[in-house]
């Protein structure tokens, strides 16, 4: 009602985004046919978004935020595009560690190994744990998401000169890009960045706002770090009910690269990807399951599945055209309960066994 009051005494004309506005929604249409775009009911809805916060906000701050943010994440989806079909893993990790470090050795072995079975590394593209990762595994396979800083966070050698290396100036847009694209998530030890980037992905994933995906912490030799972690999580958190035994589930530790890119590319054996259709989930798969494998999963995660659902052998549906590449892969359909996020992750190891 207040905005109503606003623009008409300041004269403005009321956008909706309904197809309501007569001569510009005729101008806009007449605007994306001459520049030809794709989804244009989508481009539509962004550029009324952008004359509506024209109209509502005369703060200058406000605009910058709402136009820088727009432009970052175009070019994040720019530069990630060409790579769609290849699987990512988002490696964090401290700026300050140094070669002579063994966690370093570590990072860039690990990611070498990752290189070597065809994945991609996506690193904050500064020094420490995110060169090794890079240096690991070497431009070409790599992505740098770097953040403008007053300190530490210059990119790094190996990703300077690279195609795949972005600077963002707001943090929360480089959040995306890291999780957006990435496939796994492999963190090693670092500060308050690698704390907050550990416990984002956790809350992340077990609130279903990301998919689930591996997410593996690599410790060092002594295991000093995530091991200490792990037991303020247990002896804390868990203790006083702030989180549910299934939450261990989320992630998994390890000491060994070599154990870390296995543990991803079991995640993967079978399991392809996930999708909603309402409150059905869509489970896409690499190879069918056996009607006796559905009976065991059906008996081992009754508890994921709402009352009345049953896991269903199924092939695309309708809903899922706009992923013609994916058309052929078998599905396994069910209504789950939307809370047990640790449990679903457990369920996808499971079936992944068969």
């Amino acid at each position: 009602m207040k905005l109503t009051i606003f623009l008409r005494e300041n004269n403005l004309m009321e956008l909706s985004f309904n197809r309501t506005n007569n001569e510009i929604d005729h101008l806009i249409d007449e605007l994306t046919g001459m520049v030809g775009v794709h989804h244009p009911e989508i481009i539509r809805e962004m550029i009324i978004s952008a004359l509506k916060a024209g109209q509502e906000n005369d703060y200058l701050a406000d605009l910058k935020l709402m136009r820088t943010t727009m432009k970052e994440m175009r070019y994040t989806n720019k530069i990630f595009g060409p790579y769609r079909e290849r699987k990512k893993v988002t490696i964090f990790g401290s700026a300050r560690t140094t070669p002579e470090d063994p966690i370093y050795k570590k990072c860039r072995d690990f990611a070498k190994l990752l290189a070597d079975r065809g994945y991609m590394v996506i690193t904050g593209g500064g020094g420490g744990i995110m060169q090794a990762g890079n240096e690991g595994a070497g431009e070409e396979n790599s992505f740098a998401v770097n953040i403008r800083l007053p300190f530490e966070q210059e990119t790094n050698p190996v990703m300077k000169e690279s195609k795949h290396s972005i600077t963002y100036k707001y943090f929360f847009n480089r959040k995306v890009a890291f999780l957006k694209e990435s496939d796994a998530v492999a963190l090693f030890p670092g500060g308050f960045g690698t704390l907050d980037e550990a416990m984002e992905t956790l809350t992340l994933v077990q609130t279903g706002k990301n998919p689930p995906i591996p997410l593996i912490f690599i410790d060092g030799d002594d295991g000093g770090y995530w091991d200490n972690v792990f037991n303020f999580m247990k002896d804390t958190l868990l203790t006083k009910g702030l989180i549910s035994g299934q939450d261990f589930s989320l992630f998994t530790i390890t000491r060994d690269p070599v154990e870390a890119a296995d543990h991803i590319d079991q995640f993967y054996r079978n399991f392809h990807s996930i999708r909603f259709h309402g409150k059905t989930l869509i489970v896409r798969l690499n190879k069918p399951l056996k009607e006796e494998c559905l009976k065991i999963l059906e008996e081992e995660f009754s508890e994921i599945i709402e009352p009345g659902s049953h896991l269903q052998l199924s092939g695309p549906l309708p809903v899922e055209k706009d992923e013609p590449a994916l058309m052929n892969l078998p599905r396994l359909t069910f209504v789950f309960d939307r809370r047990s996020h640790g449990l679903l992750k457990a369920f996808i190891r499971r079936l992944n066994s068969f």
